[in-house]
């Protein structure tokens, strides 16, 4: 943890059924929509009356929690401002939704193509680097930090390394939780988000956890 100076190696996750195109993302953002409101009190204020009431008799409601797809010129801004071509898993959300709010866990949502950046240019992203490179010990986060570009943020941070890209031209991606000063490593952002999609059963609270200090 970084508040004792040590650091372990990324845990590594696999890459489960993860959407690639378009078309699985609709299905796959229509699903996570669905047992996101399932799992989270007060999730039914994002729907109608009638809405609600179907889900309280345990019906399948077709709802779509995300925001409109990006043009591919908000695209090209958000690659001329990093200064590289998205990874293509990342280019197929965006082209399906522009960005997502609704996120289980302890990330707010995923930024929208106009807020993706490099962590090292953002005010908190600066912060947390600054602390991290001020303990020994670090040096390996704090390279991870400064050469990644942030995707999504909360209390912790979801990250992409564009100088990790497997043979399928995807970026490895990182959840970091800067509370434990853990970080876990995926093969893609479409992994990272599919794995959010797996442990929303197991939390069922949005996130809380019952851990006592």
């Amino acid at each position: 943890m970084v508040g004792m100076g040590e650091t372990t190696e990324p845990e590594v996750r696999a890459a489960g059924a993860a959407p690639a195109t378009p078309h699985d993302w609709r299905a796959f953002l229509e699903e996570y929509g669905q047992r996101y409101l399932l799992n989270h009190d007060g999730a039914d204020e994002l729907l109608d009356e009638d809405q609600a009431d179907a889900l309280d008799r345990g019906e399948r409601i077709t709802v779509w929690l995300g925001a409109e797809p990006a043009r591919e010129e908000a695209l090209a801004a958000a690659e001329e401002r990093i200064g590289l071509r998205l990874p293509p898993g990342l280019r197929s959300f965006f082209l399906t939704s522009d960005g997502w709010e609704h996120l289980d866990g302890w990330v707010d949502g995923v930024h929208p193509s106009d807020r993706v950046g490099w962590m090292r240019d953002s005010e908190d992203g600066s912060r947390v680097i600054e602390v991290y490179a001020s303990i020994a010990g670090n040096e390996d986060d704090v390279s991870l930090f400064r050469r990644s570009v942030e995707i999504a943020k909360g209390e912790d941070y979801w990250l992409l390394d564009p100088t990790d890209v497997g043979p399928d031209g995807e970026w490895a991606a990182y959840e970091f939780m800067p509370k434990y000063g853990d970080t876990t490593r995926f093969p893609s952002f479409a992994a990272l988000f599919h794995s959010s999609f797996e442990d929303m059963d197991e939390d069922g609270d949005g996130g809380e956890d019952d851990d006592e200090d």
